[in-house]
């Protein structure tokens, strides 16, 4: 564990034997003129005298970096312009944190940034747990003297601390996927005077550690030209349906990486995607291609990431349920007695943080599209995704819009309302078929199409009219009050359009 150190100079102390079975380091008190022994399970090893002594200053030579870049990486040019901004000031140890949507592309920002930097050292570091950021640490150890190999990890990376400490302007790290800002504390701790930039999920929590830049998704043309360079990487291919693909997948880097190398792989054009995904998304959500890394699906970062959240089950719920309404403006008030206001505000707070939804600060909220599509799609093998939660999700949010609407669509005072409200009435419509439609649904049909009439769209009127009654009539019966109020708001729109061969019968 990176800390302070338990003896001088990392030497770990003199012991009066030497113990196979408990494992120890002994050297002589003439370190530059003695062997030095590591002892492990009755095994010995012989470490050269450099292994006592300090890395030298001179150890980076003309450079040591680990770090590669994807020869796929495309656009991303003025968040690239940010990162040079944010590390042009020189002083202490500047961090700064990159944080966005699991998938959306912040390791590979960092390493194509990290490639081009002059420092003499450039290392990155996995730092999704306290361990592998002590892993990482201790091989840049390695790196810089070799000879450190034999000693155990704890010491090489308080090496390694040292010498970070002491050549300060002359190394970058990148710490990549932060889940816990606890685990890097106590290196950021220890060093001053280089460059740290991290990478993570959380969007939150940086204001005593770092300053941070948010990362969105690609822009629509960058995603066509990743898609377009995996799948024609071995030669020609049909392109026809690669905006559409990328469309649909919200322009998230993972996804449309992964999606075209789904198709170089296996010969799918994109638009037999497209029905793919449309028949079978949860199977798709979860395909990596041959050679890929079935860890880093869209569907398993979701999971780890809602993992992550189990100490608050409402973030769930509350996920599961916005992912019904389309995938931007949500009004923030339509959540409004689904807990009381502090658990929504620390659910909403949480999700937020995890870059899972965002706060739009204006009494909105936004959802990426792919996120809402895994949460509407069941999955046994998803605790997070099971079929029941899903429906009552869906159920949850056709009651919250009927209860959202004002009664009066022709006072114009309720106008922003009505059109704040409908393009989620056509999201939740449109996400399932009428059969799963409820009395609430029927109800914020009604009201949309009310407020459709008025403005003289008639055409989505008379469909929103249309699966009113249907609902009405199978769920309450054909002389139920409601199915009868919904026969007569039918008939008057018919009349609307001079069809009153429809309206009269009704």
């Amino acid at each position: 564990m990176i800390g302070e150190p338990d003896a001088p100079h990392g030497q770990p102390t003199a012991s009066d034997g030497l113990h196979g079975s408990d494992g120890a380091i002994v050297a002589g008190r003439d370190v530059n003129n003695s062997s030095t022994h590591y002892v492990q399970a009755q095994q010995a090893f012989v470490l050269p005298a450099e292994a006592y002594a300090p890395i030298p200053d001179d150890a980076a030579g003309r450079g040591i970096s680990n770090i590669e870049q994807s020869g796929l990486f495309v656009g991303r040019s003025e968040e690239l312009s940010a990162l040079d901004a944010a590390f042009a000031d020189p002083g202490e140890v500047v961090v700064h944190a990159v944080h966005g949507l699991g998938g959306v592309g912040k390791s590979a920002l960092a390493a194509r940034w990290a490639t081009g930097r002059s420092e003499a050292v450039r290392w990155w570091v996995t730092a999704d747990t306290e361990a592998a950021v002590d892993a990482g640490i201790a091989a840049l150890a390695r790196a810089l003297q070799p000879g450190l190999t034999g000693l155990p990890a704890e010491l090489q990376a308080e090496r390694a601390l040292r010498w970070l400490a002491d050549h300060r302007s002359r190394w970058l790290l990148v710490l990549d996927n932060v889940e816990d800002r606890a685990d890097i504390r106590p290196l950021l701790d220890r060093v001053s005077g280089g460059r740290v930039l991290v990478t993570t999920r959380l969007a939150s929590g940086w204001h005593r550690h770092a300053t941070t830049i948010r990362l969105g998704v690609l822009d629509p043309a960058d995603a066509v030209r990743l898609f377009t360079r995996v799948l024609t990487l071995h030669g020609s291919r049909n392109t026809d349906g690669v905006h559409m693909v990328c469309a649909e997948l919200g322009h998230l880097a993972l996804a449309v990486e992964q999606a075209a190398a789904y198709c170089a792989e296996t010969g799918t054009s994109p638009n037999a995607y497209l029905d793919m995904l449309d028949r079978w998304p949860a199977e798709m959500f979860d395909a990596a291609a041959q050679g890929g890394d079935s860890t880093r699906t869209i569907a398993r970062i979701w999971r780890l990431t809602l993992d992550r959240l189990t100490d608050t089950p409402l973030a769930g719920d509350l996920l599961r349920l916005l992912a019904w309404y389309a995938p931007d403006r949500i009004p923030r008030d339509l959540l409004n007695g689904v807990a009381a206001p502090p658990r929504l505000a620390a659910a909403i707070g949480q999700l937020a943080a995890y870059n899972m939804v965002t706060d739009n600060h204006d009494g909105t909220l936004s959802v990426h599209r792919l996120v809402q599509a895994l949460a509407r799609t069941p999955d046994p093998h998803d605790s997070h995704r099971r079929a029941d939660d899903i429906s009552r999700a869906r159920d949850h949010a056709a009651g919250l819009l009927a209860a959202a609407y004002p009664d009066d669509s022709h006072n114009p005072a309720n106008w922003p309302r009505y059109q704040a409200l409908l393009p989620h009435t056509d999201a939740l419509t449109t996400h399932h078929t009428p059969d799963h439609d409820t009395v609430h649904t029927a109800a914020a049909l009604t009201q949309a199409a009310a407020y459709r009439q008025e403005q003289g769209a008639l055409s989505p009127a008379l469909h929103a009219h249309q699966r009113a009654l249907t609902t009405c009539e199978r769920v309450l019966g054909a002389d139920h009050p409601d199915t009868l109020a919904s026969r007569s708001n039918l008939a008057a729109a018919y009349m609307s359009v001079g069809d009153l061969g429809r309206a009269i019968p009704l």
